[in-house]
């Protein structure tokens, strides 16, 4: 997001405060791993940074804080904003699940969430086993 974007969009904070309800909602529901805000990842189309990952344990002992991860973390959020095209969340759907996420997942501003794995669009998280009572 750029600064001009911040002031135009006038509930800019609203980006920040769904990282972290999202954020909190992953952790609870899959505790044996770890929430990242603004991940950076290497993709095939230079580095690109998701919103938040959740990343197993196995992920972290693996690849520990690097600030630049080789591989996707297994689930990688993007939160749409008015900035967003569809274009550009397709491209990043398709980079982090070339790089090794297994799910990932956009948030549209009325807090829907299209979830994609590499079978294309799935209707629940296949990693989240209480997925029904996780709300936005």
């Amino acid at each position: 997001m750029q600064w001009h974007e911040v002031i135009e969009y006038p509930s800019s904070n609203y980006h920040g405060r769904l990282q972290m309800q999202i954020g909190q909602k992953l952790a609870h529901y899959l505790p044996h791993g770890e929430v990242i805000a603004e991940c950076s990842i290497q993709t095939d189309d230079n580095v690109k940074v998701a919103d938040l990952v959740w990343a197993s344990n196995a992920f972290i002992q693996d690849y520990a804080y690097k600030t630049l991860y080789p591989k996707a973390p297994e689930i990688c959020i993007e939160i749409i904003l008015p900035s967003n095209s569809q274009q550009e969340m397709q491209q990043k759907i398709k980079l982090y699940l070339d790089r090794g996420a297994l799910e990932v997942w956009i948030i549209h501003e009325d807090k829907t969430i299209d979830i994609y794995s590499s079978h294309g669009k799935i209707e629940r998280s296949q990693l989240v086993a209480n997925w029904a009572e996780m709300t936005i």
